[in-house]
């Protein structure tokens, strides 16, 4: 399965301070809730080590 990134809504402070650090562009704040553009998404990590209550990690893509 593809993998992708995922964020814990349930952590996620919505602060938005990864969105910047996204060289791809492909982070988002969308109604208050943090998205990806998983077509931009290259993987390169840099929000996950930012994050600073790890709400974003990698996941596998789940087609519901």
């Amino acid at each position: 399965m593809p993998i992708m990134l995922v964020v814990n809504e349930s952590l996620c402070l919505e602060c938005g301070g990864c969105v910047p650090l996204c060289p791809e562009d492909a982070l988002f704040l969308s109604f208050n809730c943090l998205e990806c553009n998983t077509d931009l998404c290259t993987l390169c990590r840099i929000c996950i080590q930012f994050c600073p209550v790890g709400a974003i990690e990698e996941g596998e893509y789940v087609d519901v």
